[in-house]
């Protein structure tokens, strides 16, 4: 949000305001401040303003309002400007101004930029809503009243993590929503018989259903993983202020802010033990955002299983549907491709990257604190948000829409070798082995071949062969007694 190139300021367009390093022109319409400017000139890097994130500019709005109340209530800020404060605040939550939080994510100073951002947004809304002008920090200082009782490096890890824990609960609700999606898959295909695969190559029989309840096992192991990582999130380190000491805050101010802030955000919070190890460590997103990698890889796994059962559609395994979404090709008419699947994979991929990256920015840190943590909150961000739109898309524009090839899974299945394993311990492995071989060079269906050779009887064959005892729904087979000589026990001398 910089002033247009070759923007030249006309009296009555900007004010003027001062820090440390000397003056600038502030556009005058804008609620950030110098601070806000410096970062625009200095980080000129992802092109990615905070706000990209609306729940992180949530969460910063939260940690001052509590910080507000909290400073009101131990008699630290006057209750004037506290009030004033809590009504920028309120705004802010009620989703106005986020255009004004314009710094770029990535940033150096370990997030000041970013809370400086925040600092002067609700201080000028607050100056305006008291019917002073923007600047006017003589009635409400940025720093002095709005940040009063904290610092950067308990601000910034305070609201990412609350921004984190918001967003969590949205990713559980997808989450779920595509466990449901599969399971219901998995009781619609119940019934229905196909070729299981072990290394790409034919195996035993299970059903299509079968297939579907696993990836929904899969997806609710998963959902269990990322609510424990719940915990994680709930320790916050406000009230630290510099590194952990406290310096600047009254002694009563971390109980109240903490408090306040639990009612705030609805969250179950409770201030860390150590307020230093807190400040320093950056342990908590690195298992975070572990958790979401994890996560993702199995999502990742159960595309490209999608992606293969419904290859071809004429010359691949062609077992499932997927729904048709968007021309294949620019230059193959009637080409559709899997297109939904593979953007989840690509999520993946990203995650997986950035799973990398918030790794080393955690090892990264160097003695009281870790100076990395914008990278850490870009990319967790970025992986929370994306995950939960791969969740929403492949459920909507996927899932849902799935059906089964069941005239092609019927044929082959009758002629797959891999029926035979179910015949073994009737017919014996040597005659099952010969079966096996003349079905593969006839391509013939099997219960003919068993009949044929006088193995068994067609009714026999047929309920050895039935959908539920080739899938293991319903038990055929009993234990084989091991065979051992008069010299003692088969195990004797392993």
């Amino acid at each position: 949000m910089s002033p247009p190139e070759g923007w030249e300021a006309q009296e009555g367009d900007y004010r003027i305001e001062t820090d440390s390093l000397g003056q600038r022109r502030i556009p005058a319409d804008a609620y950030w401040g110098i601070h806000t400017s410096r970062a625009l000139e200095n980080f000129p890097i992802a092109h990615r303003p905070i706000s990209v994130y609306s729940t992180f500019v949530d969460a910063l709005a939260m940690v001052k309002l509590a910080a507000a109340r909290a400073n009101a209530e131990i008699g630290a800020i006057e209750p004037h400007k506290a009030e004033l404060i809590e009504a920028a605040c309120l705004e802010l939550l009620d989703g106005k101004l986020h255009d004004q939080f314009v710094v770029g994510i990535i940033q150096g100073g370990a997030g000041t930029s970013t809370n400086m951002n925040a600092n002067e947004v609700i201080a000028n809304r607050a100056l305006e809503l008291g019917g002073w002008k923007k600047g006017d920090y003589a009635h409400i200082h940025p720093i002095d009243d709005v940040n009063r009782s904290q610092s950067t490096n308990d601000t910034y890890p305070t609201a990412l993590k609350i921004a984190l824990s918001l967003l969590l609960r949205s990713l559980l609700d997808e989450l779920w929503a595509l466990r449901e999606s599969f399971s219901r898959k998995g009781v619609e295909f119940k019934h229905v018989l196909k070729v299981g695969r072990t290394q790409l190559q034919d195996a035993v029989p299970m059903t299509l259903g079968q297939e579907f309840h696993g990836f929904a096992t899969t997806l609710g192991e998963d959902y269990q993983r990322l609510k424990e990582t719940i915990w994680l999130l709930s320790e916050v380190n406000i009230g630290a202020t510099a590194i952990g000491t406290g310096i600047t805050a009254d002694p009563r101010y971390s109980a109240s802010a903490v408090q306040h802030l639990a009612r705030i955000s609805g969250l179950d919070l409770e201030a860390a033990p150590d307020l230093i190890e807190s400040t320093s460590d950056a342990g908590a997103f690195m298992s975070f955002s572990g958790a979401l990698k994890r996560s993702a890889v199995k999502l990742s796994k159960i595309c490209n299983d999608l992606r293969l059962l419904s290859s071809g559609p004429q010359a691949g395994l062609g077992e499932i549907n997927l729904p048709p979404r968007a021309a294949g090709s620019s230059i193959m008419p009637g080409k559709v491709n899997p297109v939904i699947p593979e953007v989840v994979n690509q999520v993946a991929f990203s995650i997986i990257g950035a799973d990398a990256t918030v790794t080393a920015a955690a090892e990264g840190g160097q003695l009281q604190l870790n100076a990395f943590e914008p990278v850490i909150a870009n990319f967790l961000l970025q992986s929370i948000t994306w995950l939960r739109q791969a969740c929403l898309t492949l459920r909507v524009n996927c899932v849902d829409g799935i059906t089964a090839n069941e005239e092609r899974l019927e044929t082959m299945v009758g002629s797959n070798i891999g029926v035979i394993t179910a015949l073994t311990p009737h017919i014996g492995y040597a005659a099952a082995a010969a079966l096996a071989k003349t079905a593969l060079l006839t391509n013939r269906n099997v219960a003919d071949l068993v009949v044929e050779a006088g193995l068994m009887p067609r009714e026999r064959v047929t309920k050895l062969l039935s959908p539920a005892r080739l899938s293991g729904l319903e038990t055929v087979t009993t234990s084989i007694p091991v065979v051992s000589d008069h010299h003692g026990s088969p195990d004797e001398g392993l």
